[in-house]
């Protein structure tokens, strides 16, 4: 294989960087021409100019968040005649294999080159880390981190002035990011779409806490499962505590990659590049038992990746 192309596609996530830094320079490294293709399949279907790189050209990126090859969202790339043209686009110009780096939805559009003939491989980033197959994917560690730093802060105002907080997070239709900061972040309650909310249950919780003198309290809902405003409304019309809401929004995806999604993405780059020396394709980079391995990009597509019920009972017990 001589001529690979790497593309970001859907939300962008921290860590995506370091995975293009290291599907560019392994592929150098084994004499092969590396491109960039530019906003995605958005970039790819209409024909933009792609890149090439030079060892130069991934340098200084490795901690910088986003995605320097932008990034675009293409739901018209369902469409079977995009794909026919995109693949063509790759074969004028000489592209073996395709790195295609991103979350579930760009699964769908790598998977429909590898069946129209171009090898691909696909690396999960995506800070919702709602991708089965993988025990984490790109980007999710730096939005927990994230999430986190701004909680610590609005624990200081809460209990400033002895409030209830309610932080919406992250994470469409997963709760991995809202588990995971609530844990760490020593929240009262944690609401995600998985687990149906009992409001009654949390305001008991709330009320409770008052009486043993606690002067302030924190609850983390994720987006897809209720409105922080709704729940800030509920909470104060049930129990006449003085609620606020904070909506931390796209914050979450900037910012400069944790040390772990820098690891992980390159580990992921490399692998990817070594993947398609090896003529394996229609799979995805996955980290398993610390390890990269390939797992087929079906399943990451039809498959849905579950939230833990036991982390999620442990929360409420340390929550106590």
């Amino acid at each position: 294989m001589q001529k690979i192309a790497v593309l970001t596609s859907g939300g962008d996530a921290p860590g995506m960087n370091a995975a293009i830094r290291a599907v560019a320079r392994t592929g150098i490294y084994y004499r092969m021409e590396v491109y960039g293709i530019e906003r995605g399949f958005s970039g790819l279907s209409s024909g933009s100019p792609m890149k090439k790189f030079s060892l130069g050209a991934v340098a200084g990126i490795i901690h910088r968040g986003g995605t320097i090859l932008h990034t675009a969202r293409a739901p018209d790339f369902k469409d079977r005649a995009l794909q026919e043209k995109a693949v063509r686009c790759l074969r004028d110009a000489g592209i073996e294999g395709v790195v295609v780096i991103g979350g579930g939805g760009s699964f769908h559009g790598a998977q429909a080159l590898q069946e129209l003939g171009m090898k691909t491989v696909g690396i999960p980033a995506t800070i919702d880390n709602d991708i089965p197959g993988t025990g984490s994917a790109i980007g999710f560690d730096t939005a927990v981190n994230t999430i986190l730093d701004a909680i610590n802060r609005l624990r200081d105002t809460a209990t400033s002035h002895e409030r209830i907080f309610i932080v919406e997070v992250m994470g469409r239709e997963s709760g991995f990011i809202a588990l995971a900061a609530g844990i760490a972040g020593g929240a009262e309650a944690i609401i995600v779409p998985e687990i149906k909310p009992d409001l009654d249950e949390i305001c008991r919780r709330l009320l409770q806490g008052i009486a043993r003198k606690k002067t302030h309290s924190l609850i983390i809902a994720a987006e897809g499962a209720a409105s922080a405003y709704e729940v800030g409304k509920v909470v104060h019309e049930r129990t006449g505590l003085e609620t606020r809401v904070t909506v931390l929004g796209h914050i979450q995806r900037g910012g400069s990659p944790s040390a772990v999604d820098r690891l992980l993405g390159s580990r992921m780059g490399a692998v990817a590049v070594e993947l398609l020396r090896r003529d394996c394709s229609g799979v995805m980079t996955a980290l398993k038992d610390g390890d990269i391995v390939p797992v087929p990009l079906l399943n990451a597509i039809t498959g849905k990746r579950k939230l833990s019920r036991d982390l999620y009972e442990m929360s409420k017990v340390l929550a106590l």
